[in-house]
């Protein structure tokens, strides 16, 4: 009976229409959209990648190997399991023109490639007739970014080693980029039987080579995948299929989109503090119906049922807008996006992320509405004869913050299971929470400074007025400085991370960097090349070392991934070297080194940092495959190892006679002032034209490139949690317009001039937005410091240019959104409005 009442009820107030629930619904339709939105695009992506997986990696599947070509037993399974195959070699190396030379990716193919998809080449032509021999001299087609680097135009001579190429073409779409991940030079595409004698391909050269199978119709690929894991037990072998032609872009886009989800999340949040506030001021408005509906026999469990469901209503209605935005707008983007996205993509309605949107809008508006509902509970009949809401504001009842409690712990277990990373869902949730108690610690705290200040600015109207409004109960401090401080916390983490990120890679690194990497120097090159470089003045540091690739296979007889689970270190081949003794200044943090002539059985000396993440102790063996062959060692010693200075380091180092055997090269950096710089790879391009250059400034400048557009996606959702906070600020102003018309009306009446007033009303926004400003400053640099030291293990400075911004952006958007209501306040006669109190 008491439900059926409360329908009905429910049912007449929703009659009234919208007016006090705009607010409402825009925040929580925001924050549902840009959930949904970028739950969309990662769904196409994903759809896309699927779609064209065979495609993207150039056949139904692929095995690669690291330094070495397949066997001719390899070779024979291969070719019985496919109806086609395409053989690949795959590296680095330097194109030379005349006198400029650059870094380029070069894939070498065969006459097969490609199996799936075609190059598109301009001007159009077959790619066979770009790479065929003319004139005695191999073509080749390039990327157009290395075409315009090295100032090449078609039909121009460049070199690769010591083989001459001419330019045929250049590259406009290549099938299987996606699936190539990360490089750190444009592509150039030859025939592998071109570069016969060109010293590219020699034995410890650094190169891939993968092999792209064409399955017969009907494969199990499961069963195939488990067969050529068998056949290649002991190969170092690496398997992808069709399924997941590009895994690394599919880690990337999953972590970035998780990441934008979270971030959204923190929007949701922010919205909460409007649906919050927007709750709370109808109640309030309704105090008298709910004390008559008291007075008239009513239970309270009537009472909050009835507005419960209107509530209710209205947040499916949000949560339904804000779904309904974030299927559309993915689709009204998708030519843009799919013009600018390198990878496939199939954009559609996506049901999934639309169901995960609309429960986390349904779970926020829940936990943000359910303690304002409660207070209905505090309503009685007395309320007709005295203002008793204002008065209500103790916690709500034991069962309703238990419900609280289970709706944010479900909160949390949902964002963590659709995300998959629990690690990344607590600390951005617990961060989002840290955030929201800061402030509201803060807007209690500057409430309670104000009304006291208030009493002591007798001499200074204007200020003692705009203290007496931030200290009272209506001018809503508590929402601004949640709704905008949680939307300025976000953006002023987002901006001391990509700040540190920069600083680090833009400013730190080229004070301790090498000029030069210098790869795929030959056994009997070393010498020559270092007496090169110990007689130039302008160089003032040169490292050597032994290079080699291998795959770690196994710890302890078990297999890798077993022991360490999905570490860095044993998810793709790691360079490995030999050495008689330490570096110099090499700090050894546990166990002993071996002697300089030892030959015994194979020992290890493993980074220590990684050893602690991977749980290996002293006495545990490695097996780690190095050209198709095993070598198990026994870890006897753990160093430190710094990867942050661009020089060199490995993982793992062994004695000399366990690796000196094995064909292989040797890498080097060069530090030299920059000046010199540009002679010295002249000098050793000309003598070694198999060297491989890899200058330091530019691929740092390639991977900041990448974190600028990760940082740019980051800082779009930041964006979106700041226009929803703004969103709140004009919520709280709108709801404070009729106490400010008031209060203008009696300040006029008691002779303040409309230019006292407004300087009031200009006071008290923007230090309203200075406070919001300043607490979510240091919030964000709080946060900030966290991700920085933490997650990005990099050192962390304060960026005050970025830090500055985010306050005066407080004090801009309070004092805007203060002023687009107090025009009405000010313009109002005090006659009528106080004709109307009456």
């Amino acid at each position: 009976m008491s439900l059926a009442l409360a329908t009905k009820f429910a049912r007449r107030e929703l009659r009234g229409g919208l007016r006090g629930f705009r607010l409402f619904l825009a925040c929580l339709a925001l924050g549902v959209a840009a959930i949904a939105a970028v739950g969309s695009v990662r769904a196409a992506i994903e759809a896309g990648l699927e779609r064209e997986g065979a495609a993207i990696l150039g056949g139904d599947a692929e095995l690669e190997l690291t330094y070495r070509f397949a066997t001719e037993i390899e070779r024979a399974w291969m070719q019985s399991q496919a109806s086609a195959i395409s053989e690949i070699a795959d590296f680095r190396s330097m194109a030379v023109a005349g006198e400029d030379r650059a870094l380029t990716q070069v894939k070498a193919i065969d006459a097969f490639y490609p199996l799936v998809g075609a190059v598109t080449l301009d001007p159009e032509m077959p790619l066979a007739d770009a790479l065929a021999i003319q004139n005695g001299t191999p073509g080749a087609v390039m990327e157009r970014a290395l075409i315009d680097r090295l100032g090449l135009s078609l039909g121009d001579s460049f070199a690769l080693g010591t083989n001459y190429y001419t330019l045929r073409a250049a590259i406009t779409r290549e099938p299987d980029a996606a699936a190539a991940g990360f490089s750190l030079g444009p592509r150039t595409l030859v025939l592998r039987d071109s570069l016969e004698g060109s010293g590219l391909l020699s034995a410890g050269s650094r190169f891939n080579s993968k092999y792209r199978l064409l399955l017969p119709e009907g494969t199990d690929i499961n069963a195939l995948e488990a067969r050529a894991t068998d056949q290649f037990t002991d190969s170092g072998m690496r398997w992808r299929d069709s399924r997941n032609g590009a895994p690394q872009v599919s880690r990337f886009v999953e972590r970035l989109s998780a990441f934008l989800i979270l971030v959204g999340l923190s929007g949701l949040a922010v919205g909460g503090v409007g649906v919050s506030a927007a709750v709370r001021s109808y109640l309030s408005r309704k105090t008298e119906v709910i004390a008559t509906l008291r007075a008239l026999g009513a239970d309270r469990a009537t009472i909050f049922q009835t507005y419960f469901i209107q509530i209710g209503v209205l947040s499916v209605l949000g949560v339904a807008i804000g779904v309904i935005l974030g299927a559309i707008l993915p689709l009204l983007a998708a030519p843009i996006l799919e013009a600018r996205l390198p990878i496939p993509t199939a954009f559609r309605v996506f049901p999934a992320p639309l169901i995960e949107a609309g429960l986390y809008g349904l779970l926020t508006a829940f936990i943000f509405t359910l303690w304002p509902l409660a207070r209905t509970d505090r309503v009685r009949a007395a309320t007709l004869f005295r203002d008793a809401w204002d008065g209500a504001n103790r916690l709500p009842a034991l069962p309703f913050i238990i419900t609280t409690a289970i709706a944010i712990a479900a909160l949390v277990g949902m964002a963590g299971w659709f995300n998959g990373s629990w690690f990344l869902t607590l600390w951005t949730l617990g961060g989002i929470a840290g955030a929201l108690a800061l402030l509201a610690v803060a807007a209690f705290l500057i409430r309670i400074a104000a009304r006291s200040l208030s009493h002591r600015l007798r001499g200074y109207p204007r200020w003692r007025w705009a203290m007496a409004a931030i200290g009272g109960t209506g001018e809503g401090a508590g929402a601004v400085v949640l709704s905008l401080g949680l939307g300025l916390s976000v953006l002023a983490a987002v901006g001391q991370i990509d700040g540190n990120l920069r600083q680090a890679i833009n400013g730190n690194l080229p004070d301790i960097a090498p000029s030069y990497f210098f790869v795929d120097i030959q056994r009997d090159q070393i010498d020559g090349y270092t007496q090169r470089l110990e007689n130039d003045p302008a160089v003032s540091r040169i490292d050597s070392a032994p290079m080699l690739r291998g795959i770690l296979t196994q710890i302890n007889d078990r297999p890798a991934a077993e022991v360490a689970g999905d570490h860095w270190v044993v998810s793709g081949d790691r360079g490995v070297t030999y050495a008689a003794a330490p570096k110099d200044g090499a700090l050894i943090t546990a166990g002993e080194w071996w002697a300089p002539d030892y030959s015994g059985p194979p020992q290890i000396s493993f980074a220590a940092e990684e050893a602690e993440e991977m749980g290996l102790v002293l006495g545990d063996t490695i097996t780690i495959n190095v050209l198709g062959r095993d070598v198990t060692g026994t870890i006897t010693s753990f160093q430190e190892v710094d990867f942050s200075t661009a020089g060199i380091g490995f993982i793992l180092t062994m004695n000399p006679s366990a690796l000196a055997g094995a064909p292989h090269t040797f890498i080097s950096t060069v530090y030299a002032e920059p000046e010199a710089e540009a002679q010295i790879l002249r000098d050793l391009a000309q003598a070694y034209p198999n060297i491989t250059a890899i200058r330091v400034k530019d691929a740092i400048d390639r991977v900041a490139g990448v974190l600028a557009g990760l940082a740019a996606a980051t800082s779009y959702g930041a964006a979106a949690t700041l226009l929803t906070g703004f969103l709140v600020l004009i919520g709280a102003a709108a709801a404070g317009a009729d106490a400010r018309t008031y209060e203008a009306a009696m300040l006029k009446t008691m002779g303040a001039s409309r230019r006292m007033i407004a300087a009031s009303f200009i006071l008290r926004a923007a230090l309203l937005g200075l406070a919001a400003g300043a607490v979510a400053l240091l919030a964000g640099t709080l946060g900030g410091w966290a991700v920085s030291t933490f997650v990005m293990e990099t050192d962390y400075t304060v960026i005050w240019s970025s830090a500055l911004l985010i306050v005066a952006g407080g004090i801009t958007a309070t004092v805007l959104a203060g002023l687009g209501f107090a025009r009405r306040a000010l313009q109002a006669r005090p006659a009528r409005v106080l004709r109307a109190r009456e």
